[in-house]
């Protein structure tokens, strides 16, 4: 992916209000919430000001004019530069065709999820398959509202995209849980009297020191081969 100057995903949205007409952060905000940008790009006034900033200290916006309403603060109007328009087309081309390597939580989860008995990996996956149920149907009743007031598929492509991702995340971890559950899924008998031995007091280097004599032989396929010792040099 390109280094961006400015990195942020809510400067691409900033950029793409400004492309269609100057505005005042406020009003990007607004405008943010109001077509539910928010559910796809972090957004917190705060950071959206700072974001601002630094689109203008990189000449990717610049402040048109000032403008008071009564006894509001003044506020500053920006609009978009020739170079913010190319960084706006070219990001979002870039975001569009080209696929990244994104490290997400679930995943770190899984890749560590050994270290907690087998049975309580199955519990907190049927947990978080329950929140992905309710997260669905928050989706479904937002897709229902939208059907109704006729709105056109591009405006709703992003919850599309959040319904798939959910629905193949909730297949996944049902059946991860259910298979964990059963220990269908391969090397959890091992995974199991590792941490029934753990709760009886035995270290894990014990363990570790005896593996087959204590986890038996299906632990030798999640050990892999034995090491060779190295001929000394």
């Amino acid at each position: 992916m390109t280094r961006r100057r400015v990195s942020n995903p809510l400067a691409l949205a900033v950029l793409g209000c400004l492309a269609e007409r100057p505005m005042h952060p406020y009003e990007i905000s607004t405008t943010l919430r109001t077509r539910g940008k928010e559910q796809s790009i972090k957004l917190n006034y705060g950071s959206l000001y700072a974001v601002v900033e630094s689109l203008q200290k990189h000449d990717l916006v610049r402040a048109l004019e000032t403008t008071r309403d009564g006894r509001r603060p003044e506020r500053t109007v920006y609009e978009i530069t020739e170079a913010g328009v190319t960084e706006f087309e070219d990001w979002l081309a870039e975001l569009l065709s080209t696929p990244v390597r994104d490290f997400t939580s679930l995943e770190a989860g899984l890749s560590l999820m050994a270290g907690l008995p087998p049975d309580e990996v199955a519990r907190l996956l049927t947990e978080r398959a329950t929140r992905l149920r309710m997260d669905l149907r928050t989706i479904e009743s937002s897709l229902s509202v939208a059907a109704d007031m006729s709105l056109p598929d591009v405006f709703l492509v992003e919850s599309f995209y959040r319904r798939t991702m959910l629905e193949a995340e909730l297949g996944f971890v049902t059946k991860l849980a259910d298979d964990i559950a059963s220990s269908s899924f391969s090397g959890t008998k091992v995974w199991r009297r590792l941490h029934e031995l753990r709760a009886g007091g035995l270290t894990f280097e014990a363990i570790m020191a005896d593996p087959i004599g204590h986890l038996g032989e299906e632990a030798r396929a999640l050990l892999g081969p034995p090491q060779q010792e190295q001929p000394p040099g």
